[in-house]
């Protein structure tokens, strides 16, 4: 019988600053702490006191690599507050500025982060230029994500912290020039994304993970924007419902808040959305792949990596279908004046369900604001997993030695907010 302590000081594989602490007595694990240490910056605190109109840009920073989507809830929620509708094209432009997002973030977690544990490498940069399958995901994984950073910044302005999406609309429309552009951008990538889903497919890793699960589900096409929120119980909610659907709970070691549904943990992010939303995927998607989709609803933690591959190629699929049937012209932004209201906006993120809300003044000025991000919901998720994993290594007689590396592809499953290094785990043994 063993008692240890795991400890990992520094996770560089989200955005801020994160540990977990394993602790096993008698060959079980007692604890799992998965703290997020610099996660409290005040961004809804500094929402007091600023214009409504500054909200979406000030929220934006919150987070680097999915900014555009702290933009695109940010705008839903002012608009709310506001009363007011914006237009077809500006709607379109919004799908469009999320497709953008999801083939650029989803493709670096995958080839930069994920993609090296199947091959056996510590660096994506390790990839062998010789060796043909090697030299193709490195070529593949640069392509998609500078696709993706092209739509985003032909439609939105940049591809992070993005300048032309504004409250009632546009600032900039995209021109034929860039559109024809981005469409041979992303017809040549389509080979690539349906090689990194086979790899996917195929990779060997495997965590059966049985929970809730939940995302925005449209009305219409699958999507990111607009939309009820459903659960694996199969019960609807408006956005607005929120509260009443996510349960806020204290984690005294962590900065980071904590969620559950109904009394228990659950699961936002490409996983939960294909899981549920499988039959909206763009058809000439389900038509090149529905042996894999025959796969969801999945319980594999391990599948949430496969589900983003999945979601690349519906939005190139979708922004191809846009780009190539529509027309975009210049339009003033809508305007609406300032009044004493609630407004709630929520998007699906690269990594789950984003909530934003605002309090608006008839001032023009914001009195308060909430945001809820989707790595604070999978917390409890992730802390669940970590200790049935342990439990698992150690009935199996694996060594101290490799739990650590096995717990992190299990925190890459998750794809836990923005990843800054290759090498993220350090662990004291005690």
């Amino acid at each position: 019988m063993h008692t240890f302590n795991l400890d990992m000081e520094h996770i560089t594989k989200i955005e801020g600053d994160a540990s977990i602490s394993v602790k096993v007595e008698n060959d079980k694990v007692t604890d799992v702490k998965f703290r997020t240490i610099e996660y409290k910056r005040f961004f809804t605190e500094a929402m007091r006191g600023k214009s409504v109109m500054a909200i979406p840009a000030h929220l934006s920073r919150i987070c680097g690599t999915c900014s555009n989507a702290h933009i695109m809830a940010a705008i839903e929620a002012c608009e709310d507050a506001l009363g007011l509708q914006p237009s077809e094209q500006t709607e379109v432009l919004r799908a469009l500025t999320m497709h953008g997002l999801i083939v650029r973030d989803h493709a670096l977690h995958l080839y930069l982060f994920s993609l090296p544990d199947i091959y056996g490498k510590d660096s994506f940069l390790d990839f062998d230029e010789s060796d043909p399958d090697q030299h193709q995901m490195l070529h593949d994984g640069f392509a998609i994500k500078a696709a993706g950073n092209f739509l985003a910044t032909l439609i939105a302005g940049r591809s992070v912290h993005a300048t032309y999406p504004m409250i009632g609309g546009f600032l900039h429309f995209p021109d034929k020039v860039g559109i024809d552009e981005a469409v041979k951008k992303l017809e040549e990538i389509r080979p690539a994304v349906l090689r990194i889903i086979q790899k996917f497919k195929d990779q060997p890793f495997h965590f059966d993970r049985k929970t809730h699960y939940m995302g925005l589900v449209p009305d219409g096409n699958f999507g990111y924007i607009k939309g009820f929120v459903k659960t694996s119980t199969g019960k609807v909610y408006n956005e607005k419902e929120y509260h009443h659907l996510l349960h806020h709970v204290v984690l005294p070691y962590s900065q980071a808040s904590a969620y559950d549904y109904e009394g228990e943990s659950y699961l936002v992010g490409s996983l939960a959305r294909i899981n549920i939303a499988k039959e909206k995927l763009h058809p000439k998607t389900k038509e090149s792949i529905p042996e894999v989709l025959a796969l969801f609803p999945s319980t594999d933690i391990f599948h949430n990596n496969l589900a983003q591959a999945i979601e690349i190629l519906h939005s190139v699929d979708e922004a191809v279908d846009i780009l190539t049937t529509r027309i975009f012209t210049p339009e003033p932004l809508k305007k609406a004046p300032n009044r004493d209201a609630v407004g709630i906006g929520v998007v699906e993120a690269p990594r789950g369900t984003l909530y934003h809300k605002v309090v608006l003044g008839a001032d023009g000025v914001i009195k308060e604001g909430e945001v809820i991000v989707p790595t604070g919901q999978n917390q409890i998720n992730i802390e669940q997993d970590i200790g049935r994993l342990i439990d698992g290594l150690i009935a199996n007689g694996v060594e101290r030695e490799k739990m650590p590396f096995e717990m992190e592809k299990l925190i890459r499953a998750y794809d836990p907010c923005m990843s800054c290094a290759s090498h993220f785990l350090k662990v004291e043994w005690k």
